[in-house]
């Protein structure tokens, strides 16, 4: 079988050729296609950057928030399972959260205090309310999970910057109560 070189017209453009039609001085955008795409962008960055600040200025407040409601539910749920009372630290001063068992030893409790969540730098706790106890603003405020499947009720107030957040901790509930302000919830 002999196969034949064919020749292919390189010069011609055919009907399925991708080289434009137009000659070489008409390449380009018009000035009307450009100002879609600028304002498209322009459009597109007044919706996201407000988005993405506001995203990155509370992310460590939304983050602690999260990790507290998160940790209740987790100490209400093991109290009960184990049949032990959980203790929730929060230590005012250094920014720290931490958890132990009524039962554990107290070089166990000291271990889990060096293995605290620290709170992101802006991120403070303002103060631990609790039933029938004064308002904490310094030191540190406990929360007790019982294994009777209840929570000392408190209200723990965070702020980062301008912005507040507040967390209620009620008893027989089993997820906290979380509000974007600072709200005073007295007992």
């Amino acid at each position: 079988m002999i196969i034949q070189n064919s020749k292919i017209d390189i010069l011609q453009p055919s009907a399925f050729s991708l080289q434009p039609k137009q000659p070489e001085s008409n390449k380009g955008f018009t000035l009307i296609e450009l100002s879609v795409v600028v304002f498209l962008i322009g459009l597109m960055l007044l919706i996201a950057v407000p988005k993405v600040r506001d995203t990155m200025l509370s992310d460590g407040l939304k983050t602690t928030v999260n990790h507290l409601a998160g940790t209740a539910r987790e100490l209400r749920s093991d109290a009960v399972r184990n049949q032990v009372d959980y203790i929730l630290h929060l230590d005012l001063g250094n920014n720290l959260i931490w958890t132990h068992s009524a039962d554990m030893t107290p070089e166990a409790r000291d271990e889990m205090k060096k293995r605290a969540f620290r709170l992101p730098e802006e991120v403070k706790i303002l103060d631990v309310c609790r039933f029938d106890k004064e308002k904490v603003t310094d030191g540190e405020a406990i929360i007790m999970f019982s294994r009777k499947d209840y929570m000392q009720p408190a209200v723990v107030h965070l702020a980062q910057k301008d912005q507040r957040f507040t967390l209620v901790f009620e008893p027989f509930l089993s997820s906290v109560r979380t509000y974007d302000k600072y709200i005073d919830i007295g007992f």
